[in-house]
This record gives structure tokens, C-alpha cells and sequence, in this order.
């Protein structure tokens, strides 16, 4: 049905004073000082208010220019919902969503799923549950947030389901399913957190528990970590064609920062090209698993909880990811540069990496006895032999100050 305009037409337009504006149909028109019109839209379209300026008279826009706008949003609304996707969909609940993201990651080659997995079925899902996808607020997350810490969840474990929570959002987005994220993420602040690490005698001990466990991927699995500082996942997922024990380096295809060469000891060499030796030809995994859909081993907590306690460990404070912590912590104590130390271990960022120079390592001792000496040095040639000590000498009064005492 087209609009009738009783107010908004071209005599009254034109009889309009200068600051002056007319109203009608969402449509306004208002005389500016110089004498030029300038035509508005403000409507609500959809359950949304839409507010723009058309554009001026003398550049040729007019009423009826202001009318197809309107209309072109009311359009847009009817097919996109005011800028979804082409075709609108039934609103996607936050459970559906979460199964249809991870099918969807899966085609797409997408890393670290187990993970994504245990925290959207663990505490993402069952938290939102059927909350459409594009309704999903700010106060919802910060009502998630509140929950985990009540659960007693750290802060950093927190953050990682928060991480999880952005992307599948941002493939939301991408995917088209939405077309903004409804809401901001405020991230938990991380303290430093105490970084559990083996001393040289629990290395010792955790090697001999794991070549005595009885489990054949054990010991070398323990060995790897220690020699590499590797992540579980990307352990286990070796390759033995990704192995090149002359360059002592293994390949990392679908490394957390990205595919890299991993550097690896020379003992960590030697041992490993005797056991590749020993492999049936054209075995593809390191640590093969007729069971695993994969191919490869894919979990190795309970032997090495087994060896652990072996060791006369602490289950809880020593877990897989310690032997990680050992590597890094060691080459840091050992007076390897932080850069270097970033480039065997894969880290994003330096900063990551700086969390391991513990504070009351002896390294930090050796560093300031060295200090220290190089202080002495300097001071003993540059000071002179009969220098005993910082004196104080007295400063003689400004000549002006001098003056006014004698006139005083």
C-alpha cells in the first residue's frame, strides 16, 4: 500500500523556513541555513530502529528516493533479518550449534578436537544447553564464568572454555549461521601459578619406573618429552617418517602455533634411530594402536600414573604435561636464552616462555654472582688505590647569597 503524504509535500517543503523540519511516514525533511533540503529516514524495521540520512536536495535525492530506502530495509528484513544470511533460518539452539561445529571442524582438518570436545559436552553444553545461538548475552557469560569458579575451576582452565566458546562463534559468524556475536568476552586474569617441574633425581627415577612399567611406548614416550619439551598430542602423533635422526629434528605438522621442526637431543637421536631400526617396514606411527580410529595411540595416563607412583611421585602434581614443564625448566637453568628456549618448545609468544625463568632458580644466582663480578671488575679498575670511601664535601654559598650576608 503506498503511503499518502498530507504534511510532506512539495509546497510545504518548499515553504519551509530555514532549521526548520517536516515529519511523516518515517521520512523527514528539514531546510538547512543555506537554503538546500536534506531528506532523513527513522523507522522501526523488524524490532530495530533505523536511522540515516538520506542525502541533500541539490544532489538530486528526493521524497520518493527516501521512500525506496525504507523500503529496500524492509526487503532486506524480510529475507535477512536486517543482515543475516540470505533465506532466514529457524533460530539454532547453543546444543545443536555445538554438535554441528564440531562435525564441521572435523571435515575441515581442525586441531586440538579432543579438547574442544571434552570442554563444550563437559561444561559448555550443559550450562547453555538450548539457548538460541544468536541470544546468547554478555551477562550469560559472565553467569558461566561465575559457575565455573564455584565448580572450583581455575581461572586458566576457565579462559581455555571461554577460548572454545569464541570460535565457535567466530565459524558461526563465518558459516553464516549469525551474523554478529551477540555478546563480549571478558578473559579471567592468570597469575603465573607455581610451574611444577622433576629435579634431576626424579628424571632419573620416572626414566627407570618407565623402563621397568612393562608398557613398550612408556619409557620412550617419557624420553620424548623430556628431550623435545612435545606436547602430548603432538607425541603421540609422531610420524616415524617425520623422524630425522641425522638432522635431530622431527617434523610437526599440526603443531598449537603451527606446523615447526622440532629440535631433539643427540641422545634422543641415537635412540631413536635404533628403534626405528627394529620397526616393521612401512610402519606409519611411532606408537602405533590397532584399537584407535586414528591408528596411533591416542591416551597414555594410566602407565604413566603407574610409573609415577613408581617413582615415588606425586600423581597429582606430576601428570603427562610436567614432562614438558622439566624440559623447558631445565634448559632455562642450564643458561639458555629465552628466544632459543621459545623456538624448541613451540611457544606463541616470548612472554609464555619467560614464565619459566623461576625466581628462585640457582640460575638466578649464577646470573647475579656473575653480576656481581663484572661489577668488581669494572670498580677495582676504575676506582683509585687509596679511594676509601663516599665523602661529602661542602658547597660554597652562590656569590650573590655572600653578599646579601654582608649587607645584612
Amino acid at each position: 500500500m503506498v503511503a499518502r503524504f498530507t504534511r510532506l509535500t512539495r509546497p510545504a517543503m518548499r515553504k519551509l523556513a530555514p532549521g526548520r523540519r517536516l515529519h511523516q511516514h518515517g521520512i523527514a525533511y528539514e531546510k538547512l541555513p543555506n537554503g538546500d533540503g536534506r531528506f532523513l529516514v527513522n523507522v522501526m524495521v523488524d524490532g530495530q530502529r533505523v536511522h540515516r540520512v538520506v542525502g541533500l536536495e541539490s544532489a538530486g535525492v528526493t521524497r520518493e528516493k527516501a521512500e525506496q530506502l525504507i523500503e529496500q530495509f524492509r526487503t532486506e528484513a524480510r529475507h535477512e533479518r536486517l543482515n543475516l544470511p540470505k533465506g532466514r533460518k529457524l533460530a539454532l539452539g547453543f546444543k545443536d550449534a555445538a554438535n554441528r561445529y564440531l562435525g564441521k571442524l572435523v571435515e575441515e582438518g581442525g586441531r586440538d578436537m579432543k579438547m574442544k570436545r571434552s570442554h563444550l559436552d563437559r561444561h559448555l553444553v550443559p550450562f547453555f544447553q538450548e539457548t538460541p545461538l544468536d541470544k546468547l548475552s554478555s551477562f550469560d557469560v559472565e553467569r558461566f564464568k561465575k559457575a565455573q569458579a564455584t565448580a572450583g575451576a581455575s581461572a586458566g582452565s576457565t579462559n581455555r572454555r571461554l577460548a572454545v566458546l569464541s570460535h565457535l562463534y567466530a565459524k558461526a559468524i563465518e558459516w553464516k549461521w549469525i551474523a554478529h556475536r551477540p555478546f563480549r568476552i571478558k578473559r579471567l586474569r592468570e597469575g603465573n601459578g607455581r610451574i611444577v617441574y622433576l629435579t634431576q633425581g626424579q628424571i632419573a627415577r620416572l626414566l627407570e619406573a618407565a623402563r621397568l612399567s612393562g608398557s613398550a611406548q612408556l619409557y620412550l614416550f617419557v624420553l620424548i618429552g623430556l628431550e623435545t619439551s612435545m606436547r602430548l598430542s603432538e607425541i603421540l602423533s609422531i610420524r616415524v617418517e617425520n623422524i630425522d635422526p641425522d638432522r635431530k629434528t622431527i617434523f610437526v605438522p599440526k603443531a598449537k602455533a603451527g606446523a615447526r621442526s622440532q629440535p631433539m637431543t643427540s641422545h634422543l637421536a641415537r635412540v631413536l634411530r635404533g628403534h626405528i631400526e627394529t620397526l616393521q617396514p612401512g610402519q606409519v606411527w611411532l606408537f602405533p594402536s590397532k584399537s584407535s580410529a586414528s591408528g596411533h595411540t591416542q591416551e597414555i595416563k594410566k602407565s604413566f600414573r603407574s610409573a609415577v607412583l613408581a617413582a615415588g611421585l606425586d600423581p597429582r602434581e606430576v601428570i603427562r604435561h610436567t614432562l614438558r614443564h622439566t624440559a623447558i625448566s631445565h634448559a632455562v637453568q642450564a643458561g639458555v636464552d629465552l628466544p632459543t628456549v621459545q623456538r624448541v618448545s613451540g611457544h606463541k609468544t616470548l612472554s609464555m616462555v619467560a614464565r619459566y625463568a623461576h625466581q628462585n632458580g640457582a640460575h638466578i644466582e649464577a646470573a647475579m654472582d656473575k653480576l656481581e663480578a663484572r661489577i668488581a671488575a669494572a670498580t677495582v679498575e676504575s676506582v683509585p688505590h687509596n679511594y676509601t670511601g663516599i665523602t661529602q664535601t661542602k658547597q660554597k654559598r652562590p656569590a650573590r647569597n655572600r653578599r646579601k650576608s654582608l649587607i645584612s
